[in-house]
């Protein structure tokens, strides 16, 4: 599947608004031709990073007083799991992912972005949608004793299972809108891999169940992303067969450049796509502008040409460019700045290389 973005603008899911209006007004202004369905954490706990992706697991927990989530794995589980590999098999005879629904409870971005696009009419090119990574999921949220999912075999399989589900259910239903789906897996806990806290997770362990959730992606027809907000091995996503890596290119644009071999695969041989998160998701982006995130672009990507051997117009073509990671912690001000100087930086971008403000495949 050969993907050229030609630098057009899209973002990663995460914003700080509770008016849903105003949330897309913003998305459709500055990346409208990659438009996405925005999370929206302060609506509730609901909206929060994993629990968003839980409706269907099995022995989920949801303390709201608390504001937490937990896996209840006390007792005889068995039946639960059962019930819920019986559901994942019926689902994938069916080839009818609905089961995996992420309800408006729990989204209230998804059937906004779905209205949205009914009312413009016609399908578009693209469309972006999201979900929480495996391995952020199972290291992140715990077991009623405080030990992360990750570790419990079974639970961590259903799961991978569940989030590829939550995959396939999304690319479903955006379908119908765009000719092309681009389902991003976001990890930003890749950047903690090899570190003492993660000391026993296992770069094939990573490697296997991302493996799993971009083969559901791809296996929907759909284009698949792993994005990581800090510095990682970069050679993980490119081994998972993701379509698109999606880094932070304001803090740790370098590092990508310390894997040339496996760039040169991802862009040359695979004709994949970097995701260059130029713009700070931080409060950098006040003293940043577009000319200053243009040199950024070519200092770093004259970088990559040198190391990897990749022609600086195949670069360009096969970029896209995004915030630094989500905006949901930022103020509303500061969120709306980087959106509005992301879509400027790409309009720039283009006109400097001269390419296509149209089709962005």
């Amino acid at each position: 599947m050969e993907i050229r973005p030609k630098c057009a603008a899209t973002a990663i899911g995460s914003m700080p608004h509770t008016d849903l209006e105003r949330a897309m007004e913003v998305i459709f202004s500055s990346v409208g031709t990659v438009p996405f369905w925005p999370q929206l954490p302060r609506r509730g706990l609901h909206e929060q990073m994993e629990i968003q992706y839980s409706e269907g697991m099995p022995r989920v927990v949801l303390d709201e007083v608390k504001g937490r989530m937990y896996f209840d794995t006390s007792g005889d589980y068995s039946e639960d799991l059962a019930a819920f590999y019986e559901g994942y098999l019926a689902s994938e005879e069916r080839g009818d992912y609905s089961a995996a629904v992420i309800s408006e409870d729990f989204s209230a971005g998804i059937p906004a972005l779905v209205e949205r696009l009914g009312r413009n009419g016609g399908k578009r090119d693209i469309v972006k949608c999201q979900t929480t990574g495996p391995l952020s999921f199972a290291l992140t949220i715990v077991d009623e004793n405080k030990r992360a999912i990750f570790y419990n075999e079974e639970f961590a399989d259903a799961v991978v299972k569940s989030l590829a589900m939550k995959c396939r259910w999304q690319i479903q239903k955006f379908k119908t809108f765009a000719e092309n789906v681009i389902c991003f897996v976001d990890e930003p806990i890749l950047s903690a891999f090899g570190s003492s806290t993660f000391v026993s997770v296992q770069r094939d362990d990573v490697v296997a169940r991302l493996i799993e959730v971009v083969e559901a992606i791809h296996e929907e027809g759909a284009i698949a992303g792993i994005h990581c907000c800090g510095n990682t091995e970069w050679s993980i996503p490119v081994d998972s067969g993701a379509d698109i890596i999606s880094f932070d290119a304001f803090h740790y644009g370098e590092t990508v450049s310390l894997y040339p071999v496996h760039m040169r695969r991802h862009l040359l041989e695979n004709k994949n796509v970097l995701a260059w998160g130029l713009v700070p998701s931080n409060a950098a982006v006040r003293e940043q502008s577009v000319q200053s995130l243009l040199e950024l672009f070519e200092r770093l990507s004259d970088q990559l040409m040198a190391k990897a051997g990749v022609d600086k117009q195949v670069i360009v073509e096969q970029a896209f460019i995004t915030p630094s990671c989500g905006t949901g912690s930022m103020s509303i001000e500061d969120s709306e700045r980087v959106f509005a100087i992301l879509g400027e930086t790409s309009a720039a971008l283009k006109e400097r290389y001269g390419l296509d403000t149209g089709n962005n495949r």
